[in-house]
């Protein structure tokens, strides 16, 4: 059987604006050309698949239940603009939070590349022909982890990082480069 090949996707700062701990769906603000950069990769034929860490819900800022209504309202609106999400996987955990069912040290909190894995058995994706994206060392790290490509958006409106991008294989300003980019690799 063929395998699939997936963008796996940070969400904060990547799809949506950056937020600390958000915790509403009426926090929700897509970024400029993320919509347009997630419906390119499905038309070339990309799984997407975010995978984000919400240590807020260890922390005691927000529950999953409230997670799973942020969720929803992402997926709704990316669905009327015709760039679905194939899944969201997220981890909960945070070796120093306060609640108690979450104060762990797992597996799937990014970098470590448990919710890559998961994804790829459950898909059947291969992670060699995936790419990670985000906007972070630890979205970089996970890509390399699991065996992806990974693309690190740069923050235009941060100062100058010092070239510093973590290794990345390729950086861009948006997902609408990133998937231009790949997409042009391909041919």
């Amino acid at each position: 059987m063929k395998k699939n090949k997936a963008v796996f996707l940070d969400r904060d700062g990547t799809i949506v604006a950056h937020i600390p701990y958000l915790n509403s769906p009426r926090q929700l603000k897509l970024l400029p050309h993320a919509v347009e950069g997630i419906r390119l990769f499905k038309e070339h034929g990309y799984l997407v698949i975010v995978v984000t860490n919400q240590s807020g819900i260890a922390r005691g800022y927000f529950d999953e239940e409230s997670l799973m209504q942020i969720h929803d309202k992402l997926k709704k609106i990316l669905t009327q603009e015709k760039a679905e999400v194939d899944d969201i996987y997220y981890c909960p955990h945070y070796a120093e939070g306060i609640v108690e069912q979450y104060k762990v040290h797992c597996e799937c909190r990014k970098p470590r590349p448990k919710m890559l894995f998961d994804a790829a058995k459950q898909y059947n994706i291969d992670l060699s022909q995936s790419i990670m994206i985000g906007d972070s060392q630890v979205d970089v790290l996970v890509g390399k982890e699991a065996g992806c490509k990974s693309i690190f958006i740069r923050d235009a409106n941060q100062v100058s990082n010092g070239g510093l991008h973590f290794g990345a294989d390729y950086v861009v300003k948006d997902l609408l480069e990133a998937a231009l980019l790949v997409i042009e690799k391909k041919k």
